[in-house]
């Protein structure tokens, strides 16, 4: 949610206000599309799920973004750009028999506004940076029925293009918790 103090902050207008709560929103869905994605990309004998995923990739990340999983009980992973980071979550998800990604209590602040002078009415961006924050649970189903439950939360940075809109510069997934059960109990 755009805050009344951001909005002070970065808003002169109306326009430029709702321009903000829209872009509040694109921001959130680039988290969403992500967890469809590495879903998708976790169907590794499926070649259309693997380009699914591998577009919305390329759609949400910045070519350069950095991206990791860290965390005090998982193995660190890294990867530079959207290519790199297919590679890890394949890699990290082909034992699977099926994942599922959820996300929630996102939070979108943002650090960096700029209007584009010249179009007022809508307010266009110019250029523009944010944090986003996201909760994840994460469920991993290995064919013998076991189940992988991953916690964790996501530390995003996003920044504005003109002609790419809103994308993740920069992502850590910050693993919390994780626990493995059984199906069906």
């Amino acid at each position: 949610m755009t805050t009344i103090l951001e909005a002070k902050r970065f808003a002169n207008t109306t326009a430029q206000q709702s321009a903000l709560v829209l872009a509040q929103e694109q921001i959130t869905s680039l988290r969403r599309l992500y967890a469809h994605a590495t879903d998708a990309l976790g169907k590794v004998d499926d070649a259309q799920a693997q380009q699914y995923g591998l577009d919305i990739y390329h759609e949400i990340f910045t070519p350069d973004a950095d991206i990791q999983v860290s965390g005090a009980t998982t193995k660190m992973l890294a990867g530079k750009g959207p290519d790199a980071w297919a590679d890890v979550a394949r890699h990290a998800l082909h034992a699977y028999q099926a994942t599922q990604h959820l996300i929630g209590s996102q939070l979108v602040r943002f650090t960096q506004v700029e209007w584009d002078p010249i179009q007022s009415e809508p307010a266009v961006f110019k250029a523009g940076a944010a944090n986003m924050k996201s909760y994840l649970q994460a469920w991993h189903a290995w064919p013998d029925q076991r189940l992988r439950l991953v916690m964790g939360t996501y530390h995003d940075e996003v920044t504005f293009h003109p002609d790419r809109g809103w994308q993740i510069c920069a992502m850590n997934l910050e693993h919390v918790s994780g626990e493995e059960r059984i199906l069906g109990y």
